[in-house]
């Protein structure tokens, strides 16, 4: 009998080890560290260490089970950490940057569920020579500190112009010539807008060529403040295209919530050869509208970055990022990690030197 159990111990072992093998698991990350110096108009400056300039320093935890017929299931988390203080990004979340489950096939697209990325911002940050993050980061100007459609939506509590919770999506597959893009539905779940939760809708539309892409999105949230002041609409549209060498990009964003309205135009460049990245970017912000009683026609900003990296491995790499941005009116946009207090109307600048490494 002997015999016949560890042939059949074998043949069990045989076969959960080929079931096993369809699926994969994969642990990965960044860290990423930099040195910034940002001064404030009228309130001095401030030195410090700041995590994710380059890219945004993570934990991720991945993994993939082939399902038979070309269908994959799959999930996604990841962990924004703050490297100088080993401390979470988020106090409430612990997988605050994607927490999501799904089914896919490449034919027929894929259905994702869990907290993700929003299509208005998916369309915009690709455009981004900065990729939203770093001193010179477009981000800046999407602030709920001055007075504006962001601040009247969701005061200074979690807003949707980045990621969604309670998230249903559909991507279309990558197989249709080109053309790409997906829906995204999500719950408020009754929520209020301090805990992050929003009634979501969501559509993002492009084309991707090999030297040019386009893309459009629009991105409508609603939460316990809607009634009083509107539903939060977000729309943006975009275009990429290689010329000497150099990617040229350009982008346009509206935040809107019943009168008030805030405007970006973002012009990008971004320039590669062998271990050398060269980055430039131009961001301005138009506002409109009133906020109650008050106008913010007035309230516009400008900001201009330039940025290095050098490589020094397909992980690692050194990198210097330079950013200007100018208030007008009583707008009161800043550099990220600078000195608290500006008056409206000021000048922000910021410099910062960073390693990053990816694992």
């Amino acid at each position: 009998m002997q015999p016949k159990f560890a042939a059949l111990a074998a043949a069990c072992l045989g076969a959960s080890s080929a079931v096993m093998a369809q699926g994969t698991v994969n642990v990965s990350g960044v860290l990423d560290l930099a040195v910034r110096q940002v001064r404030n108009e009228g309130v001095g400056s401030m030195a410090s260490m700041v995590s994710g300039s380059n890219a945004t320093s993570r934990i991720i935890v991945s993994g993939r089970e082939d399902l038979g017929g070309g269908w994959n299931a799959g999930f996604h988390l990841e962990h924004g950490l703050l490297a100088d203080s080993g401390t979470q990004v988020s106090s409430t979340k612990f997988w605050d940057r994607r927490s999501t489950i799904s089914l896919s096939h490449a034919q027929r697209g894929e259905l994702r569920l869990g907290r993700d990325l929003v299509p208005s911002y998916v369309s915009w940050s690709r455009y981004d020579p900065f990729s939203y993050i770093g001193a010179a980061r477009s981000a800046n100007l999407v602030s709920a500190t001055p007075l504006g459609p962001v601040r009247s939506a969701f005061g200074t509590s979690n807003n949707t112009t980045v990621r969604s919770d309670n998230a249903v999506q559909f991507l279309l597959p990558s197989t249709l010539g080109g053309f790409e893009g997906g829906l995204m539905l999500a719950a408020s779940e009754g929520g209020v807008v301090t805990s992050g939760s929003a009634k979501l809708v969501g559509l993002r539309l492009g084309y991707a060529a090999k030297a040019f892409n386009v893309s459009a999105a629009r991105t409508t949230s609603e939460n316990n403040q809607s009634a009083a002041v509107g539903k939060f609409r977000d729309t943006t549209f975009g275009g990429a295209a290689e010329g000497f060498g150099i990617k040229w990009s350009a982008a346009w964003r509206e935040f809107k919530v019943d009168t008030a309205k805030q405007v970006l135009l973002l012009l990008g460049a971004h320039w590669t050869m062998g271990p050398h990245e060269v980055k430039v970017s131009w961001v301005r912000s138009d506002a409109s509208g009133r906020v109650g009683a008050t106008s913010t026609r007035a309230d516009d900003a400008r900001q201009i970055g330039i940025g290095y990296v050098h490589h020094l491995s397909k992980r690692t790499a050194l990198y210097a990022t330079a950013a200007q941005l100018s208030n007008g009116g009583a707008a009161r946009f800043v550099i990220s990690d600078g000195p608290a207090g500006m008056a409206g109307g000021g000048t922000s600048r910021g410099y910062e030197l960073g390693l990053r490494h990816r694992f």
